[in-house]
């Protein structure tokens, strides 16, 4: 068992995180010994494939699932759970557990915040992306408006179960789109960037192994800026593009996107700051190791306008977090319209 200890800058508290086999039954366990009343939040296809694992190990727990999918992390999932919340009578000293993937997690965290303003939230991610991503750190959100994660609040889980056996019921793509981060931890931490490079990074023994390390990266960084201040905004390495192409592209996930977006933002770096060339040669190559979508297809430059509304920009231009020597990134701001000249020519450059 793997245990990360999260404290938070100034404050008393902390988050557990807990990467272990049985990670769920481990969870019922702990609940029945400290006689905690308890609501589990998932969504449908989390309940269809553990629905009868959760009766098993969660006993005398109620449950609700939200229909699967980003287009239902809205207002109306919100206050749907908000609703079977109250009717099942919890109180400030319940614990609200969001079982699932990073939808899940950012709905279920929100609604914690939220009710009787702020109970206890336990994360169980469900998908490689919500285990080496989402479920840490502390933020929580609703789409809004049009726009990813407009609505949100950061509200910290006191435990997070992390366990690789949820991996083994995964398709293809969800590996996939959980590698996106994965390469973007890989792109701020030397360590993790040689490994992957020289492993196969779809044997799902390897991911089981290095989501720990995952975690340590991004509570290393959570921990000084538990509120994106400053540091963390590292966090958003590819982030800018990424979030362009993912709210005008249906077809491609959150990792897909990832992907695409340190694709196209270490090509900017090339051209604004001081960078590693060859690494960022072999950073590229494996970012098309794990995407599989032609990217040819997608015209990224007409999603430049989208960034617009990205939560990193103040209004000046539109703000990057870009690699740059291997461990290393930078931050540029650069006007709409260079932004979107500089996608046009990329793309040609990929294509």
């Amino acid at each position: 068992m793997k245990t990360v200890r999260l404290h938070w800058k100034g404050k008393a508290e902390e988050s557990v995180v807990i990467c272990r086999k049985n990670a769920l039954k481990f969870l019922g366990q702990t609940l029945q010994s400290s006689n905690t009343r308890a609501f589990v939040f998932t969504d449908t296809n989390v309940l269809s494939l553990y629905g009868k694992k959760i009766k098993r190990t969660l006993p005398d727990i109620p449950v609700f699932a939200m229909e699967a999918g980003e287009e239902h992390k809205n207002g109306e999932t919100l206050f749907s759970l908000l609703s079977a919340m109250a009717k099942a009578e919890l109180h400030r000293n319940s614990v609200l557990i969001a079982l699932g993937g990073g939808v899940v997690g950012d709905v279920g965290g929100l609604a914690a915040s939220l009710y009787m303003r702020g109970i206890d939230c336990i994360q169980v991610p469900t998908t490689l992306l919500a285990q080496v991503d989402s479920s840490v750190g502390g933020k929580t959100a609703i789409d809004f408006c049009g726009v990813k994660n407009l609505v949100g609040a950061f509200h910290q889980p006191v435990r997070v179960y992390v366990g690789p056996d949820f991996l083994k019921t995964l398709p293809m793509r969800e590996i996939r789109c959980g590698l996106g981060e994965i390469v973007k931890h890989a792109a701020l931490d030397k360590e993790l960037f040689d490994e992957l490079v020289s492993r196969e990074v779809f044997d799902l023994e390897f991911l089981g192994e290095i989501v720990p390390k995952n975690i340590e990266i991004k509570a290393a960084v959570v921990r000084k800026d538990p509120q994106e201040k400053g540091l963390r905004r590292c966090l958003n390495l590819g982030h800018t593009t990424a979030h362009a192409i993912e709210l005008n592209e249906s077809t491609l996930s959150h990792g897909e996107c990832v992907l695409l977006g340190i694709l196209y933002e270490s090509r900017i770096a090339r051209t604004h700051v001081p960078c590693d060339k060859s690494y960022l040669d072999e950073l590229e190559g494996l970012c098309r190791r794990v995407l599989s979508c032609d990217i040819s297809s997608f015209d990224v430059p007409s999603f430049a306008q989208s960034s617009v509304l990205d939560k990193k920009n103040t209004g000046k231009g539109i703000k990057l977090v870009v690699p740059t020597f291997k461990g290393e990134y930078a931050e540029i701001e650069l006007s709409l319209e260079e932004y979107t000249r500089e996608l046009a020519r990329i793309r040609g450059e990929l294509c």
